[in-house]
């Protein structure tokens, strides 16, 4: 199968070589407006100049789109209108009202594949704690804790359009906070109406939230917190999932800056009478992050077996915008300021 690529920048790479190493799929065009990155297509690509284009004009069967927030659901649209299966990064666009379109649009043409990058879903250690709470060993989820936090709003590698709301649609909360709020309905298997925020942008004065502080409730009583943040010093990925008989611990998480520590996954199982309050614990370390390669797979497998995208459909980012769209609205003034 032919596979266009849009977008070639850090993400743009990771897919290729994963698409390179993972499948028979063969890259035979990609679009890029940087000239720095255009340099670095390999030979015998066909280059494109921009994603319409790549689109409408290249004999392809697979596109992979990572663009900026503003393009996401305007290249997915014309894809799918084109005919081909779609491979979106997140976040799936700017806005719900935005992905909303796209969804009507895929309902049209629901021959074709499409599938978001909710990359996280992926890590071994989110994998083994999924596995474990599908078993129900250890009873149903209580309760869910969430903090994920980097020290500022653009990396190294980045560019500022991230902290243009006309652009990026939102913060750190929807550059990096969706993949929490994901993880969060992914391991719980649950949806969230009840919630309650604190947004802010007080410390980098970016007119997109440097904090968010979420409580919320889903219909069945599962409650969950998250803390999405711009200015955590020493960058942090941790999530804390209470069940009836134990309790999971997500820590670290294997990722290209390595920032975010070793990445395990510790399993504590409770005996409230026996145990007063320091039950057992096992600790499960990861020493390789196969997330990549590992939703390539999933997807190419997805595609030659015409299977249903489960892990990253457009109903799982839908739910997890309109999530985020909730959290927004949440505060009263970041809702009077943004949305009215």
């Amino acid at each position: 199968m032919r596979v266009g690529i849009a977008g070639y920048g850090v993400v743009g790479k990771k897919r290729y070589s994963s698409i390179i190493k993972n499948t028979s799929f063969k890259v035979t065009d990609i679009s890029e407006v940087n000239p720095t990155a255009r340099d670095e297509i390999p030979d015998g690509v066909n280059v494109f100049n921009n994603y319409q284009d790549l689109i409408l004009k290249a004999d392809l069967d697979i596109i992979f789109i990572s663009l900026p927030n503003k393009y996401a659901s305007d290249a997915v649209s014309l894809s799918l209108k084109k005919g081909l299966n779609v491979f979106c990064e997140k976040p799936p666009a700017r806005t719900l009202e935005e992905l909303l379109d796209v969804q009507k649009i895929y309902k049209k043409n629901p021959h074709v594949k499409l599938m978001y990058g909710f990359n996280h879903r992926f890590h071994l250690s989110v994998e083994e704690a999924k596995t474990i709470i599908d078993s129900k060993n250890y009873g149903k989820v209580i309760n869910l804790k969430g903090v994920y936090g980097k020290s500022q709003m653009i990396d190294f590698n980045q560019t500022d359009w991230r902290t243009k709301r006309e652009e990026s649609g939102g913060g750190i909360l929807l550059d990096q906070g969706i993949h929490m709020l994901d993880l969060i309905r992914y391991l719980s298997g649950e949806n969230f109406s009840n919630v309650f925020s604190f947004i802010n942008n007080a410390f980098w004065n970016f007119d997109v939230e440097d904090n968010a502080y979420v409580l919320m409730q889903s219909p069945k009583g599962v409650v969950a917190q998250l803390h999405s943040s711009a200015t955590q010093w020493r960058h942090v990925f941790n999530l804390e999932i209470t069940l009836q008989k134990g309790s999971l611990l997500l820590g670290g998480l294997l990722t290209g800056s390595k920032s975010y520590g070793d990445e395990t996954l510790r399993i504590i199982t409770s005996n409230p009478e026996k145990d007063k309050g320091m039950p057992e614990e096992t600790t499960k370390k990861y020493n390789e992050d196969v997330s990549w390669d590992n939703e390539i797979k999933y997807f190419s497998n997805c595609l030659a077996n015409n299977l249903e995208i489960e892990r990253g459909s457009i109903g799982d980012a839908v739910e997890t915008m309109k999530l985020v769209e909730t959290i927004y609205k949440a505060d009263p003034k970041w809702k009077k300021k943004y949305y009215n």
